[in-house]
């Protein structure tokens, strides 16, 4: 393996593997309006895109996060079910950093019973280490997803790179030392050759 290659690759899920923000963004505003409140908007995006369940149930409704938190996961659920779109590029990068011998982990915001529906999705790829909201007591903007992932696979997270989409995951991953690939969703993403940690 050329000495170059990161010692790992550390993806989010949710706008980097799978095109799901605008159906948890959908889900989130059904459930938001649902509660009372006028809509989404841009002061939204923080406390939605990125971030836990509970934090967003937190953000909607802080007396009854966790009722709100179950109402979130199953709405987002039921939109997963209707079918998700993979972010351009996705496959063919996992396949390459397989072939590559590259370990590859998730590490997302969403809780695992999400996680359990998405992963068929992505045509049989295994990765080497699936951290979920529920695997870590701070999630992003926290560096403590992307530090426990780097830690079980026995990398320094300064020899990983980080694939992320928001705000939210960046901060998480530059917090804990990781190189940073950002994704725009619309654009897909990039090839191995692009991931250098040099």
């Amino acid at each position: 393996m050329p000495s170059d290659l990161p010692a790992a690759v550390l993806f989010d899920m949710d706008g980097t593997l799978v095109d799901t923000e605008g159906l948890w963004w959908q889900a989130t505003a059904d459930v938001a309006e649902s509660l009372g409140h006028g809509g989404l908007g841009p002061e939204d995006v923080p406390h939605v895109l990125g971030r836990s369940v509970e934090d967003t149930a937190a953000h909607l409704a802080p007396a009854d996060a966790g009722a709100v938190a179950v109402r979130l996961t199953d709405a987002f659920a039921e939109r997963i079910a209707g079918g998700i779109d993979l972010i351009p590029g996705a496959l063919d990068l996992l396949r390459e950093l397989t072939a590559a011998g590259v370990p590859t982990a998730l590490v997302t915001a969403s809780p695992r019973s999400i996680v359990e529906r998405v992963l068929p999705n992505l045509d049989g790829h295994r990765f080497d280490l699936v951290i979920t909201a529920e695997d870590s007591s701070r999630g992003k903007p926290y560096p403590d997803p992307y530090l426990k992932a780097a830690r079980l696979l026995g990398v320094r997270p300064q020899e990983c790179v980080a694939v992320e989409d928001s705000p939210t995951g960046i901060a998480a991953a530059t917090s804990a030392g990781c190189r940073v690939v950002v994704v725009d969703p619309a654009h897909g993403l990039p090839e191995l050759h692009s991931m250098s940690v040099s």
